[in-house]
């Protein structure tokens, strides 16, 4: 955090710029809004922003484990109102289990630290799946790659970034 904020003084974060650009390739244009504090969680955000938690769309980087044992990571989008309910997901997706992946996993897979985790704006494409209770809300918010940073997007918008599949995270 401390890094980010000292960037930030010089202008947008790497991270804030490979999310602006990634969204463009997508065709969207987007708006950072930077808070004045981090917002590790998307109660946090909510407030910040006075918005419903359930607008908030989480980024959640887990490890799913096929039923060999490999494992791949893939990203869930889901509204801070609730919890994946990770034993549905995996039937859903046909593995075995899925496991929370760690923050160094996280790193590596996003760019990213944990809190900031943006939809888009990785090394690399990540499988990503959205969970289309987001899609109640007519407005969503997503971090932008930084703690301290937020966008807002349309449901459709959120699936098209990200080439999302939409599903159920939870029964």
């Amino acid at each position: 955090m401390r890094e980010e904020a000292g960037v930030r003084e010089q202008g947008m974060h790497r991270r804030n710029i490979a999310v602006v650009e990634s969204a463009a390739v997508k065709g969207l244009e987007i708006e950072i809004r930077f808070l004045d504090h981090g917002a590790p969680t998307a109660k946090a955000a909510a407030g910040h922003l006075g918005v419903d938690v359930g607008a908030i769309a989480n980024s959640l980087i887990f490890r799913a484990i096929g039923r060999s044992g490999a494992g791949r990571t893939i990203l869930v989008m889901t509204s801070g109102a609730h919890r994946v309910d990770t034993a549905h997901l995996a039937e859903v997706i046909d593995v075995a289990r899925i496991e929370r992946a760690t923050p160094d996993q996280v790193l590596k897979a996003t760019g990213q630290i944990i809190g900031g985790v943006a939809p888009c704006g990785h090394p690399a494409p990540v499988e990503t799946y959205v969970d289309r209770a987001l899609s109640g809300y007519p407005q969503l918010w997503a971090a932008a790659g930084t703690v301290d940073s937020m966008f807002p997007l349309s449901y459709e918008e959120l699936v098209r970034l990200t080439d999302g599949t939409e599903v159920e995270v939870a029964p």
